[in-house]
């Protein structure tokens, strides 16, 4: 009993020793120059996007640099400038590059700080051969094949784009015009949408270990079997880009630190040394690594008959039906612009019409999350869609 006594003891005592860390970088003030892109020297466009850091402790979550001049540059002074897109973004249309020259970005910011990357030569891409998935018990492993026959690559990073088509809880069959509730024509859908997602974590793979330039089966992303993404129709557009060896050890750093940090065991954070350099101060930081390469693509679509049956997408509202009547000809509630009032005051989206022979007396309504799939998505359909 008395080991167990002091035992607890202490626990207690350990446990009351125990004080909140709040690491210094959690308000750091640095405002450092985010870089995002590649040079892509084949036949698609060049977009590069330029933020800032902001305080974790912040409530701003995004700070792009906006009114900047960007320019390709390649070792023999040819100049290629980037347009401003929007949002911090920059792109020039395609530029068809020499692939024995070399190529560097500059930036020039409207607070006057220069910006430029090493000189990097052009790293030649092979085509993806294939995109795939695998079922498993709790949804889909989608994976990725690739190879280079000159056994030149060996290093690659991946990201992607998925599309699906979902559909509310409930189909809207009327609208309110502001006076009356209407039926809803087919421009006024909120029933079908497309939504859309990018990929957020830092996907690498490299064959300098293997005999052969061969990835084979690389993981690129899971979906869920209750996920809604599966509902109906799904599509993933993968993006390719062949990296040096430096480059791949930026990525493998910045994955560290970004994704695989948070207990005991994991590494500790390091350093992320890119080839971006401030010439008007070169002792700030910049984050980023500029690669010039051709992107390769390859998009699949998969549809639900191609998954088990059983699958279930799980609906990410709690939905219910809502009941309105009409009293003697004369609604007993307000019609507001563009929402059903009931009579308990909540807004929602008229459904369905409730009937007594021919004659409607109500409708049945419920909430925006449920009856309008815009607030999560696109009614117009992509045009790469089939």
């Amino acid at each position: 009993m008395r080991v167990r006594h002091l035992f607890l003891v202490l626990i207690a005592t350990i446990i009351s020793c125990k004080k909140p860390y709040l690491p210094p970088v959690i308000n750091s003030s640095a405002n450092y120059l985010v870089v995002e892109g590649v040079i892509n020297s084949g036949q698609d466009s060049t977009i590069i996007k330029l933020s800032r850091t902001v305080m974790l402790s912040g409530k701003t979550t995004a700070k792009p640099e906006l009114k900047a001049s960007v320019r390709v540059e390649n070792d023999q002074s040819a100049v290629y400038p980037l347009s401003e897109i929007g949002g911090g973004e920059y792109a020039v249309a395609a530029l068809s590059l020499d692939n024995t020259r070399q190529y560097r970005l500059r930036i020039k910011t409207a607070g006057g700080k220069e910006y430029i990357s090493d000189f990097a030569a052009v790293k030649i891409n092979p085509p993806i051969d294939s995109v795939g998935f695998i079922v498993q018990n709790k949804g889909i492993q989608l994976y990725l094949n690739t190879h280079d026959p000159d056994n030149n690559t060996h290093y690659y990073r991946w990201d992607y784009k998925e599309t699906w088509l979902f559909h509310a809880k409930y189909g809207s069959a009327y609208v309110t015009n502001g006076t009356a509730i209407v039926s809803r024509t087919s421009a006024q859908n909120i029933t079908t949408c497309f939504g859309n997602e990018e990929s957020t974590s830092i996907l690498l793979g490299s064959s300098a270990k293997l005999k052969e330039d061969v990835i084979y089966q690389n993981p690129i992303t899971q979906v869920a079997a209750i996920s809604e993404k599966l509902e109906s129709k799904y599509s993933i557009l993968v993006k390719q880009y062949a990296l040096t060896q430096d480059a791949y050890n930026f990525w493998v750093n910045l994955k560290r630190n970004t994704e695989q940090l948070g207990n005991i065991f994991d590494a500790q954070p390091s350093t992320a040394n890119g080839n971006i350099h401030c010439i008007t101060d070169p002792t700030e930081p910049v984050i980023g690594y500029i690669s010039v390469t051709n992107v390769q693509q390859k998009r699949i679509f998969i549809v639900n008959s191609q998954l088990p049956q059983d699958w279930v997408p799980t609906y990410p509202y709690s939905c219910e039906l809502d009941s309105a009547f009409f009293c003697r000809g004369t609604p007993c509630y307000q019609n507001d612009v563009a929402e059903f009032m009931i009579p308990s005051g909540s807004t929602e989206i008229p459904v369905n019409a409730i009937y007594s022979g021919p004659v409607v007396i109500g409708y049945l309504g419920s909430d925006r999350e449920c009856a309008d799939c815009t607030i999560r998505g696109v009614v117009k359909q992509p045009a790469f869609w089939k």
